[in-house]
């Protein structure tokens, strides 16, 4: 049987043993859960923006290696700008990313199995999405021989536009090979990185509509240089 000192002890153990429980429990509360690539976040669509331009400055030239890293709510990639073959088109879209104009956008048109299309500056507005522009446009035929392979970038134009003509809106495929497309869409450069998130954002799409199935921001286009 236990004397009132042996039993003062053993209650002493219970509580420090308590105490370390509970210290664990503390400590797991506390602990950030962060987003894996390719993991997108649940999101408020952002407001549609209204931002023009005349022309786009030159912030590239020919040639010149840049690359421009593309932070969604579903995780970053990169693009590597084909300034060589598309000096034009790559320097627009430099010159609307430093402006910030994709900031704040969605991608609008998620196509499964084919493309994800964003750079709509009222894109997040359904009743007008696909519409919208930076208010200029440039054309830059492409070569004969492209194809749309999957992590290709290219600009996306009407039916009514000259093939290589382009605004703001671009479009990466996800096709497992070919997409098929004529030889109409300006070459922006190709997915050097993260081609998971891209295909996390292409699945999640109603294959009927291409309507996006949730919401998917871009937060941010960095445009980096050399």
């Amino acid at each position: 049987m236990l004397n009132a000192r042996h039993l003062l002890l053993a209650l002493l153990a219970l509580c420090a043993a308590a105490l370390v429980a509970c210290g664990d429990d503390d400590d797991e509360s506390t602990t950030t859960a962060t987003t894996a690539q390719g993991e997108c976040a649940e999101v408020e669509a952002p407001a549609p923006k209204d931002a023009k331009f005349d022309a786009p400055e030159i912030v590239l030239e020919r040639g010149e290696a840049a690359t421009a890293a593309v932070e969604t709510s579903c995780g970053s990639f990169e693009i590597e700008l084909d300034t060589k073959n598309s000096p034009k088109t790559a320097n627009s879209f430099a010159f609307l990313a430093e402006q910030g104009f994709y900031d704040g956008t969605v991608f609008h048109r998620i196509a499964p199995g084919f493309v994800i299309q964003g750079g709509d500056p009222k894109g997040s507005d359904p009743q007008v999405a696909g519409s919208g522009g930076p208010g200029y446009s440039v054309t830059e035929p492409p070569a004969q021989d492209t194809t749309y392979k999957k992590g290709l970038v290219a600009m996306a134009k009407s039916a009514v536009e000259p093939p290589g003509a382009s605004g703001s809106q671009f479009f990466v495929v996800t096709a497992p090979a070919d997409a098929g497309l004529p030889p109409d869409y300006a070459v922006l450069g190709e997915v050097s990185e993260g081609i998971e998130v891209v295909e996390a954002i292409g699945e999640l799409g109603d294959p009927a509509t291409e309507q996006p199935l949730q919401t998917v921001t871009i937060d941010r286009i960095a445009i980096s240089k050399g």
